[in-house]
């Protein structure tokens, strides 16, 4: 596998991809072996291993527990291309048989005319399955899906959980033609990519970061885990400022080559920033900040004359009662 592609091509993945990809390896897992069955078949695979080596300790076992390897789950990506980049947007699964290392052809071409259907400017760009690497049983899916797309990718998603790793667990492969030992192979060459949000993508993303816990957890629990999320962002995107910093102070002493492709870059992200320093900056700021507080008043105002409301009609009720007793009138 070689190590980085040469195609040129830019990837733009989108995050309803990846959730996809992981919703379909979540329920495929859980439904190999249920909870509930899990302690069972546990009991029943320890009693089978104590027969077989009380009857012959010389016989290997007929009957092994089950594997603990994970499963791998397989489909396709969806998108489109214009010129030299290629946006993923979507994925749908597909039906895989690990016998004979083929996919269910009629289930691809069912899905792919339903999905034209809804979706007409998508094409089939490739497919996606899970793992920690990519497997050599994957170039044989690959080669099944080039009279589809002549130039497939694979998408290719890590499920084990690395707490150290910060970048996506998510690569991307294309396939090129190499000379090895003289015989001409197609091999799986990673490709980078960016992710890429729409605004529907993001409002749909925050609402699955702030779901419920399925334990019941308080607002405080979701709170926590709020502000961990956004001071994770934030230390990574100072650390990464710093890198940036550091990498440009040593640009300047001389100390590594000028780059000016990254320089322009470097430019063109600092000319998104806001000009913070400027007068009309600082005069929207106060006039927002100071919206803000009026509105916090005013808040703050009618939760007082509710609560005094409620205060007064409970006194006058009270009054009335022992009013009617003695022959006087409500207070207020």
């Amino acid at each position: 596998m070689a190590s980085s592609s040469s195609s040129g091509l830019t990837f733009k993945l989108h995050p309803l991809v990846i959730v996809n990809i992981s919703d379909h390896y979540t329920r495929v897992k859980s439904q190999m072996q249920p909870p509930h069955l899990s302690s069972e078949c546990h009991a029943n695979n320890n009693a089978n291993a104590n027969a077989n080596a009380a009857s012959s300790d010389a016989a290997p076992s007929s009957s092994s527990p089950p594997s603990s390897t994970p499963p791998r789950v397989y489909g396709c990506v969806i998108g489109v291309q214009r010129g030299r980049t290629v946006e993923i947007f979507n994925s749908f699964e597909l039906l895989y048989d690990s016998t004979t290392n083929s996919l269910d052809r009629a289930f691809l071409e069912k899905k792919q005319e339903l999905y034209k259907k809804v979706f007409p400017n998508f094409y089939v760009l490739g497919w996606y399955s899970t793992g920690s690497d990519a497997q050599e049983s994957d170039m044989n899916i690959h080669k099944a899906l080039m009279d589809i797309n002549e130039s497939p990718l694979y998408v290719l998603l890590n499920p084990s959980i690395n707490h150290a790793q910060k970048d996506l667990p998510v690569t991307i492969f294309e396939s090129e033609l190499h000379v090895i030992d003289g015989i001409p192979q197609l091999i799986f060459v990673r490709s980078s990519y960016t992710i890429e949000t729409v605004e529907a993508e993001r409002i749909s993303v925050d609402h699955v970061a702030h779901l419920k816990p399925s334990d019941g957890g308080s607002a405080a629990t979701q709170l926590a885990a709020h502000l961990t999320g956004t001071h994770s962002a934030i230390k990574m995107l100072n650390s990464r400022i710093r890198v940036l910093h550091h990498y440009l102070l040593s640009m300047q002493k001389g100390e590594i080559p000028c780059e000016n492709s990254l320089l322009r870059q470097v430019s063109s992200l600092l000319r998104r920033l806001p000009a913070i320093e400027s007068g009309k900056f600082l005069d929207d700021f106060l006039m927002e900040y100071n919206d803000t507080l009026l509105i916090t008043y005013l808040a703050m105002f009618t939760n007082c004359s509710s609560a005094m409301n409620e205060l007064v009609d409970k006194f006058n009720t009270s009054y009335d009662r022992h009013s009617r007793r003695g022959g006087r009138t409500a207070f207020f």
